[in-house]
């Protein structure tokens, strides 16, 4: 039951998350529209927008954007590009003093230094664990997947006859890999599977 709760709880998050993402996006694309129907007043220093808030409202609306994407798909190139454009943004709009430049230059340099040589050890996926005698029909209906099972079938049938297919033998590690996800044996007791991670793949599509 906690397991139950605890994927329930994660899922509802997941939810909320997509929510305000889409209350993001609509309000960057009325932000837009407002922009684009005011793009005759730039030749006019003295009014809204000019050059200069032209400027910072596009970043405003790129790290919006970036945001979105970061919300929706949590991993850590998103991080890394908002906070490549919040810094960005930084340096080409407030002109305060080269020294304030220099800085941020310097960290931009770090992120991608830490991209470079940092990045390769954190994993874009989501793990779930739950009991292997865990409804299949609730764990796909909680984390949006589709596991291949029978009706009332439990996780550790389904991984039984993953296994068979796949030719693997069923012990602490074993993971055998379906089409939008993977199983892996987490725990076993007295010859019997009793926990089992879901791991789901968050890697952002290439485009």
């Amino acid at each position: 039951m906690k397991d139950v709760i605890a994927a329930f709880l994660k899922r509802l998050t997941a939810v909320l998350e997509f929510v305000i993402a889409m209350i993001l996006a609509v309000g960057i694309i009325l932000l837009s529209i407002r922009m684009i129907s005011s793009l005759v007043n730039i030749p006019d220093l003295e009014t809204w927008p000019n050059y200069d808030d032209l400027l910072e409202t596009c970043f405003n609306l790129i790290i919006g954007v970036e945001l979105i994407r970061m919300m929706y798909y949590h991993t850590s190139n998103t991080v890394f590009e908002v906070l490549l454009f919040a810094i960005a943004r930084q340096i080409i709009v407030d002109h305060s003093s080269i020294w304030t430049s220099l800085v941020g230059v310097c960290t931009i340099a770090v992120l991608f230094a830490t991209r470079k040589f940092l990045f390769c050890e954190f994993g874009d996926k989501d793990e779930t664990v739950f009991r292997a005698t865990a409804k299949v029909k609730t764990v796909n209906r909680l984390l949006g997947i589709n596991i291949p099972h029978q009706e009332k079938g439990t996780l550790l049938t389904a991984l039984e006859q993953a296994c068979d297919r796949q030719a693997l033998p069923i012990a602490v590690g074993t993971t055998v890999s379906l089409e939008d996800c993977q199983m892996r044996v987490l725990r076993a007791g007295n010859g019997r599977v009793t926990q089992i991670e879901i791991l789901r793949n968050l890697s952002e599509p290439a485009e």
